[in-house]
C-alpha cells in the first residue's frame, strides 16, 4: 500500500489466543475471493476516506497456538474514533481545527489491532454524528455503489461505502440514533448495533452515551459474525436454542416494500429450517403501549385511534429528547465558544439541542428501564423480533427540498425500538424493490448479541436463496367468474363487515375480487376491513387499485387517506382528503382530516 504511513501497535504482555480452526479459514478464502473480484476499488476509494493510513496489527503468536481470529482482514474506522498521533475530527473542519491530536487509541480499535486485522484508514461520517442521509458538506458525499445518484445514510456513512464496495472487510462506526442501520439499509450490507453499554466507547467521541454504540458493517455473513465475536469477545461455543421469530405486522405497514419480498421471505425460511417454532405475527405497537406507561407523557394529543402508532411515535420523541438532552450537555460550551459553520441539516438538529430545554429528564431514563423489560419480556433469550430497517429508500443526492417531517417520522419509529430499549439489532439485505436495497432488521433483547449474530448467520444463505425465488417469479391476476356471484360474496363480506368479523370480511371481498378484479367497490370495501386490522399498507393497496378503476370513489380516497395517515405519509394522505372534498365538498370526515394534517404538516 503505497503512500500510505505506517504506524505499528506497542507490543502487548498478554497474548490473547482464539483459535480460527476451520471456519476462518472459510471465511478468509471468501474474503479474498471478493477482492480479487473488487480489484478495480484499488484505484477509486467511492469518496468513502478522510485520511488513510495502516495501523499493523499485534504479532501472531508463536506455534503451536492458533492465528489470530481476524488475521488477514482489513478495516475501516469512522472520523469520532481517537488513534494515537491523529486528531479525531468528527466529521467537522471545525472540530478538527479545534482539538489536538489523540494521546491513546480508542480500546475497540485496539480490540481489532489485537485480534489480527489491519486498519486502513478514517471514513467520512456527518458532522458531529448528527445526520442520517450521510452528506459532509467539509469532506464531499460518498458514493454509495448499490445507487450513486442517492445519499449513502449516515452517520456512518463512509464506513458503509468502504463495506459495500468492498475496500476493507468491514469498518466500525457508531450507532446512536441510526448512524450503523440507516447506511447499512442504504448500501445494501449488513450492519450490527450490539447491546447498549457491551462494546467500550472508551477513546470515542459521544454524542448521547444513553444511546451511542459502537457498531460494524460488512458484506459478508461470516465476516460480521467473526468481527461481531470479537468485537464483543463472545465465547465461540454456545448450545443452540430453538428460535422464535416474532414478525411486528404494524410496523411493517410503515415500509413500502411489497409484504411479499419481506414477511413471506422471512416466514418461510423460518418455517423450512430446523430448530425455529412457526413464526408468530403481533402488533407490536399496542404492546409497547400496554407495557411502557412512561411513554404517556410523551404522546400527542391525536384523533388517530390507532395507538400503536402514536405509541411508537412517542417513544421516538423521548429518544430525541434524550439524544437532544445528552448532546446538549456534551458540546453545549464548544458550540457556543467556537459557533461551528454546519449543514443546514446538522445545524437544524445541533440547535435544537442547544436550545432545548428538557423537564422530563428522569422520566427519559424511566422509558429506557420500562422499554428494555418490555423487549426482554416478549423475546426472552429465544426469541428475535423483525421489523423494516427503514421505512422510505434513499434520497437523491444534493437535493434541494428539506426532508419531510414524515420521513424522520417513519424513519425514527423504527429506529427507537433497539435505541431506547438497548436491545442488539442486525440489518439485513433482502434484495431490491424498484432498484433500492430492501433491508430487514432483527432485534433481540440486551445482552443476547451472540444469539442474535447466530441466528443471522444461519438464515442468511436460505434468506437469499428465497430473495432469488421471489425476483424470478411472476404473479398472475385471477380472472374468472361471474358479477352474480361476486354480488353475493360481496354482500356477504358486508354483512361479516357490520358484524366487526373483519377477517371473515376479508375473505368474502376476496373471493369476489377473484371473481371480478376491476370491481373499484370490491376493492374499497376490502379496504375498510383491513383498516379495521391495522393492516393499512394492504389498505391503500386495495384503494389504488379502486381509483385506478372509479376516480370518482370517494370512500376509496377517504381510506386510503387513513391508510396513509395511519403510515405518517401526512402530505400524501392530505392529497387524498382533499381529492375526497373536491368530489363531496360537504363530507365532513374529509374535512376534519384536512384540517388536522395541515396542523401537523405544518
Amino acid at each position: 500500500m503505497s503512500g500510505l504511513s505506517k504506524l505499528n501497535v506497542s507490543n502487548p504482555k498478554v497474548w490473547v489466543v482464539i483459535g480460527v480452526g476451520l471456519a476462518g479459514v472459510l471465511i478468509l478464502a471468501e474474503v479474498h475471493r471478493r477482492r480479487g473480484k473488487a480489484s478495480s476499488y484499488d484505484e477509486e476509494d467511492f469518496g468513502a476516506f478522510i485520511e488513510r493510513f495502516e495501523l499493523l496489527p499485534f504479532p501472531q503468536p508463536p506455534p503451536p497456538a492458533a492465528r489470530l481470529p481476524l488475521s488477514g482482514l482489513t478495516f475501516a474506522i469512522n472520523d469520532n474514533f481517537d488513534i494515537k498521533g491523529y486528531i479525531t475530527g468528527y466529521g467537522s473542519a471545525e472540530w478538527k481545527r479545534t482539538h489536538e491530536a489523540a494521546v491513546k487509541t480508542a480500546i475497540v480499535v485496539t480490540t481489532m489491532l489485537r485480534s489480527g486485522a489491519t486498519c486502513v484508514g478514517k471514513t467520512i461520517m456527518d458532522e458531529l454524528g448528527f445526520g442520517i442521509l450521510g452528506e459532509n458538506k467539509n469532506y464531499g458525499t460518498p458514493t454509495n455503489p448499490q445507487k450513486p445518484s442517492h445519499v449513502p445514510g449516515g452517520s456512518s456513512s463512509g464506513s458503509a461505502v468502504a463495506a459495500a464496495a468492498q475496500i476493507v472487510d468491514f469498518a466500525l462506526g457508531t450507532d446512536t440514533v441510526a448512524c450503523i442501520r440507516v447506511p447499512a439499509s442504504f448500501c445494501g450490507v449488513l450492519g450490527f448495533r450490539p447491546s447498549h453499554g457491551l462494546v467500550s466507547t472508551i477513546g470515542v467521541l459521544p454524542n448521547s452515551q444513553s444511546l451511542d454504540t459502537v457498531g460494524l458493517l460488512a458484506s459478508v455473513p461470516s465476516v460480521l459474525h467473526l468481527v461481531g465475536h470479537a468485537l464483543l469477545q463472545l465465547n465461540t461455543l454456545a448450545p443452540k436454542k430453538t428460535r422464535r421469530i416474532v414478525i411486528a405486522d404494524d410496523i411493517f405497514q410503515l415500509s413500502k416494500v411489497p409484504l411479499q419480498k419481506t414477511v413471506y421471505v422471512i416466514s418461510k425460511v423460518a418455517d423450512k429450517l430446523s430448530g425455529y417454532q412457526t413464526s408468530k405475527h403481533i402488533n407490536f405497537g399496542q404492546y409497547i403501549a400496554a407495557n411502557v406507561p412512561s411513554l404517556q407523557i410523551f404522546r400527542e394529543e391525536s384523533t388517530d385511534q390507532q395507538t400503536g402508532m402514536s405509541t411508537l411515535r412517542a417513544l421516538s420523541s423521548a429518544m430525541l429528547f434524550l439524544q437532544r438532552h445528552e448532546f446538549k450537555t456534551n458540546h453545549e460550551e464548544w458550540i457556543k465558544s467556537v459557533k461551528p459553520k454546519l449543514s443546514s441539516d446538522v445545524s437544524n438538529r445541533v440547535s435544537a439541542a442547544i436550545n432545548t430545554t428538557q423537564e422530563n429528564v428522569k422520566t427519559l431514563y424511566k422509558v429506557r428501564i420500562e422499554m428494555r423489560t418490555a423487549l426482554k419480556s416478549l423475546l426472552k433469550d429465544d426469541g428475535i423480533l423483525v421489523i423494516p430497517t427503514v421505512a422510505d429508500p434513499p434520497l437523491k443526492r444534493s437535493s434541494r427540498k428539506g426532508l419531510p417531517t414524515e420521513f424522520h417520522d417513519r424513519m425514527n419509529a423504527l429506529l427507537s425500538i433497539a435505541n431506547m430499549s438497548g436491545g442488539c439489532q442486525v440489518a439485513i439485505p433482502l434484495g431490491k424493490h424498484d432498484d433500492s436495497p430492501i433491508s430487514v432488521s432483527f432485534i433481540a433483547s440486551h445482552g443476547n448479541d451472540k444469539f442474535l449474530l447466530d441466528t443471522v448467520l444461519d438464515m442468511y444463505s436460505s434468506l437469499q436463496e428465497h430473495v432469488s425465488i421471489i425476483s424470478s417469479s411472476s404473479l398472475l391476476p385471477d380472472m374468472n367468474g361471474s358479477m352474480d356471484a361476486a354480488e353475493l360474496l360481496k354482500e356477504k363480506g358486508n354483512a361479516a363487515y357490520k358484524g366487526k368479523q373483519w377477517n371473515k370480511a376479508i375473505s368474502f371481498y376476496s373471493e369476489a375480487i377473484k371473481l371480478e378484479d376491476t370491481n373499484a367497490t370490491y376493492h374499497s370495501n376490502r379496504a375498510a376491513a383491513y383498516l379495521e386490522l391495522g393492516c393499512f399498507q394492504q389498505a391503500e393497496d386495495d384503494c389504488n387499485k379502486a381509483i385506478s378503476f372509479d376516480k370518482k370513489n370517494v370512500k376509496a380516497y377517504l381510506r386510503r387517506g387513513t391508510a396513509r395517515e395511519s403510515m405518517l405519509f401526512y402530505k400524501e394522505a392530505l392529497q387524498d382528503f382533499k381529492h375526497a372534498l373536491v368530489l363531496e365538498p360537504q363530507n365532513k370526515v374529509a374535512g376534519l382530516a384536512e384540517k388536522r394534517l395541515r396542523k401537523l404538516i405544518s
